[in-house]
């Protein structure tokens, strides 16, 4: 495993618009779209909820019957319930990640949470004086997605991931250590886990990052 960003494993093509499966399991679906400046992905209605990361460019998200607009852009995040139409177009070309909940019926998702309403990551979760904050944004018996914020001098010992899971950097930096080996991850940069995988996070002064873990 190494540092990576979704642009990177995404890029931006013009006049394109491409999505990649992460493969990060069947009951959650985790995919990263990238759209070409003036690219446009038409409305639809998914079933199930389904979360979207943003992650470079400004993404015009469509919903409703009235296309009412959302702007998603790098550290925003945009959950749209099932049944509910929603497309989405750029002027500038973007990259984001889509995550989708096929598991339906036992989803909890945080009071401060508004459905339909674009939310900067790192404004949800306040640093904690000495502490590790954690808020479960979204989850179910599949999936969570969750925040972190690490005070100075705090980190998570050596543990095994209990699902494949992708970290979010989104203030700071920290150190990952990943199977006896070392990186730093700074934010706007990303990292992977396999399923028990050894790992763990030393905040390099104060660090907010967002987990989705995906449990199957």
């Amino acid at each position: 495993m190494t540092v990576f960003t979704i642009e990177q494993l995404r890029p931006i093509k013009d006049g394109m618009t491409i999505s990649r499966d992460a493969k990060m399991g069947q009951e959650t679906t985790v995919t990263f779209f990238s759209l070409g400046k003036d690219t446009s992905i038409s409305q639809e209605r998914y079933d199930v909820t389904a979360i979207y990361i943003g992650a470079k460019g400004n993404a015009e998200f469509l919903i409703g019957e009235n296309a009412k607009k959302e702007t998603v852009t790098y550290g925003d995040c945009l959950i749209i319930p099932g049944g509910t139409l929603c497309g989405v177009e750029t002027a500038t070309g973007t990259v984001y990640t889509e995550i989708i909940i096929k598991k339906e019926n036992d989803v909890q998702m945080n009071n401060i949470v508004k459905s339909g309403e674009v939310m900067k990551l790192k404004d949800l979760i306040s640093y904690e004086e000495g502490s590790i904050a954690n808020l479960d944004v979204v989850s179910n018996s599949t999936m969570k997605f969750v925040l972190m914020a690490f005070d100075e001098g705090t980190g998570l010992t050596p543990h095994r991931a209990p699902g494949n899971a992708i970290i979010f950097a989104l203030e700071g930096k920290a150190t990952i250590g990943y199977e006896g080996k070392d990186y730093t991850l700074s934010a706007g940069e990303n990292f992977r886990f396999d399923k028990n995988g050894l790992h763990s996070v030393t905040a390099q002064g104060k660090f907010k990052m967002a987990l989705l873990l995906v449990l199957e």
